[in-house]
C-alpha cells in the first residue's frame, strides 16, 4: 500500500503535515520582508499558540498530525552519510560559496548532535556571529572587514509553516516542487529527503515533478477534485509550462488514475497567489470562491494525446463555460458556489486578503477557517456546512490560511 494517498479534497483526512513556526520568523526585519515574502512581521509567541491550536482542532477530529522537522531529523538519524550528504547540499543551496565560509559553516552544523535542532537551526538561518570567532580570524579576508556579524550566510525561511506549497499530494504520488521565489527555493530540500530516505516513505512514493525541473508549481495551485480529475491553478507561483511537463508525467504513468487537468488562469497578484486562495472545495457539491475572479477567469481542458513523446502528447482546449457548469459537468453533480463574504464586494476583498476562501476540509462538509473571516464563515453556516474556527491574527500575516498550512497525506479511500 502506498503511503500517500490522495484522490480528494474533501474525503475524510487522515495524516497530514505539519510546520510548527519557529525562530525563522524572529529572523523576519522590515527591511527583508519583501524578499521573503511576508507582507508583516507575525509575534512568535501567538503565532506558535494558534498553530497548536490548529494542530489540536486536526487531532480531536482524528487527525494524524506530524511534523516536517520531526521526519526531517528522522531522516538524519538514519546514517552520518545523509547527514554530511545533507549539509553540504543545504550550504550549496544556501548560497554559501566562499571556501571558508562553506567549512566554517559546515563544522557549525555538524557539531549540532541533536538531529531536530540541526533540522530547525537550518530553518531559522545562520548569522555570521555563530561561527568560531577564533576559527574565524585565523585568515581574514576581504569578506570578514566587509561584513556586518549579523549578516546572514544562509538565509532564513519563514514560510515553511505553510507547509502545502512545497510539494503537492496527487493519488499515490507526490509533485516535488520547484518554487516560484528563490527565497523558497530551498524549502522542498526536506520533502526531497524524507521522500527519498524516510523508512515509511523510502521507495513507496512516485514523483510526478521534480524541484530541479526548470519551470516552478507550488501546491496552493494543485487541487484533487477527484480520482481522475486534478484542477491547477496558472497563477503568479504556477507556470503553464510546468503544467504541461506535470500533466505528461501523470498521463504516461499506467499507474496513475489522472486523466483530466483542468488549468484555471488566475489573475496574477499577491492576492490571488495560488488558486486555493481563490477556490477551494467545502463539500461533495459546494465549493467557496472569491467572487473577483469571475471576470478574469479562463479554464482550460489538458487530456492525453494521440502521439506520446512529440508536441501532439496533449489535447488542451479552452471552455468557455461559467465556473458552476464548467464544476458541474466535470463532478458530474450540480455544484453550488458560495463567495467570500457572502458577495459583499469590499467585505470579500477584506477577507480574501485574510484567505476566506483558504479552507482547509477534513470531512466533507467540514471545514477548518480562520475565525477572523466572520462574514464568510456565517455565510458558509447558512450553507450548512459545519465551521471550525481557529485564531489566526499572527499566523495570516503571512498571506496564508488552513489550507496553506497543511499538506495531506492521507485520505480515507
Amino acid at each position: 500500500m502506498s503511503k500517500i494517498n490522495v484522490t480528494s479534497e474533501i474525503k475524510p483526512l487522515q495524516k497530514v503535515l505539519l510546520h510548527r513556526p519557529g525562530k525563522e520568523l524572529l529572523n523576519l526585519t522590515p527591511d527583508t520582508l519583501g524578499n521573503l515574502l511576508f507582507d508583516d512581521i507575525p509575534y512568535l509567541p501567538n503565532a506558535q499558540k494558534e498553530h497548536d491550536e490548529f494542530a489540536r482542532i486536526l487531532k480531536s477530529n482524528g487527525v494524524e498530525v506530524v511534523y516536517l522537522e520531526d521526519l526531517m531529523a528522522e531522516v538524519l538519524d538514519l546514517s552520518d552519510e545523509i547527514k554530511i550528504k545533507f549539509l553540504r547540499q543545504f550550504i550549496y543551496e544556501a548560497g554559501i560559496r566562499t571556501p571558508k565560509y562553506k567549512n566554517l559553516v559546515f563544522e557549525y552544523l555538524y557539531s549540532i548532535k541533536d538531529s531536530k535542532e540541526l533540522v530547525l537551526k537550518t530553518m531559522e538561518g545562520i548569522q555570521i556571529w555563530e561561527l568560531s570567532r577564533k576559527k574565524r580570524e585565523i585568515e581574514l579576508s576581504l569578506v570578514d572587514f566587509v561584513s556586518e556579524e549579523s549578516k546572514f550566510l544562509a538565509d532564513p525561511m519563514p514560510n515553511l509553516y505553510f507547509t502545502r506549497d512545497n510539494f503537492a499530494s496527487i493519488g499515490h504520488g507526490i509533485s516535488l516542487n520547484k518554487m516560484y521565489s528563490v527565497t523558497r527555493n530551498r524549502e522542498t530540500i526536506y520533502a526531497e529527503y524524507i521522500f527519498k530516505y524516510h523508512p515509511e516513505y523510502k521507495d513507496q512514493v512516485d514523483f510526478y515533478y521534480d524541484r530541479y525541473l526548470p519551470h516552478h508549481i507550488e501546491g496552493g495551485d494543485v487541487l484533487n477534485l477527484n480520482d481522475h480529475i486534478l484542477a491547477i491553478g496558472i497563477s503568479q507561483r504556477t507556470t503553464a509550462e510546468a503544467i504541461d511537463q506535470l500533466a505528461k508525467n501523470l498521463f504516461r504513468d499506467p499507474a496513475c488514475n489522472i486523466d483530466t487537468i483542468l488549468a484555471f488562469n488566475i489573475p496574477n497578484s499577491r492576492a490571488f497567489m495560488h488558486l486555493d486562495t481563490v477556490f477551494t472545495q467545502v463539500d461533495y457539491d459546494k465549493f467557496t470562491y472569491h467572487p473577483g475572479i469571475m471576470d478574469t477567469l479562463q479554464v482550460f481542458e489538458i487530456t492525453e494525446g494521440d502521439i506520446p513523446d512529440t508536441y501532439e502528447d496533449l489535447n488542451v482546449k479552452e471552455i468557455n463555460d461559467s465556473l458552476e457548469n464548467i464544476l458541474s459537468h466535470y463532478l458530474e453533480r450540480p455544484i453550488t458556489l458560495i463567495p467570500c463574504a457572502g458577495g459583499d464586494k469590499i467585505a470579500a476583498e477584506r477577507e480574501q486578503w485574510n484567505d476566506g476562501s483558504n479552507t482547509l476540509c477534513i470531512a466533507p462538509g467540514v471545514v477548518v477557517v480562520y475565525d477572523r473571516n466572520n462574514m464568510t464563515n456565517q455565510t458558509l453556516r447558512e450553507y450548512g456546512l459545519t465551521v471550525l474556527e481557529l485564531h489566526g491574527a499572527e499566523l495570516s500575516r503571512g498571506r496564508g490560511g488552513p489550507r496553506c498550512m497543511s499538506m495531506p497525506l492521507e485520505r480515507e479511500k
